[in-house]
């Protein structure tokens, strides 16, 4: 069962129970962006549905950074604009790692965004809305040496 988005809403709540679960485990990062081929990519910022950790049959429509493949999936990492540097303790006590990314072409506002290192989803590719952008490759080489970091064994 999966329901459809409406509305074009970006945090509207939808249900879709078929996710397969977060990934566990090293993540081979690449970077092999190629912008605007209609495919999502390692390296680039896109759309997708994103399930709620505590309940994986929910989540909502929102931002990600394709960081690899654990095929047939795409491996990506949570994006927000919401600066967590304000409540760092508070995201620590629950294990959540961010890393700023800066501002780029994926934000209309250009506000400046974060990517969550600790929870590495598994997205179905077809259930990518839209690509946003490529981001540089020194900020990819970041966000994939915080991931070494905090998953190495």
């Amino acid at each position: 069962m999966r329901a459809l988005r409406s509305g074009g809403m970006a945090d509207h709540v939808v249900e879709r129970p078929e996710y397969a679960g977060d990934f566990e485990g090293t993540v081979r990062v690449e970077y092999t962006p190629h912008p605007d081929d209609g495919v999502a990519d390692p390296g680039e910022i896109v759309w997708t549905w994103v399930p709620f950790e505590e309940d994986f049959s929910r989540g909502k429509d929102r931002p990600v950074l394709v960081v690899g493949w654990d095929e047939p999936f795409l491996l990506a990492l949570i994006l927000t604009s919401k600066d967590h540097d304000r409540d760092a303790a508070d995201e620590a006590r629950w294990g959540r790692v961010w890393l700023d990314i800066g501002s780029g072409p994926w934000d209309k506002n250009a506000r400046p965004s974060e990517v969550r290192l600790d929870r590495v989803l598994r997205i179905d590719p077809h259930q990518v809305r839209r690509e946003g952008a490529a981001i540089e490759k020194a900020i990819f080489d970041q966000v994939a040496a915080g991931l070494h970091d905090l998953h190495r064994g």
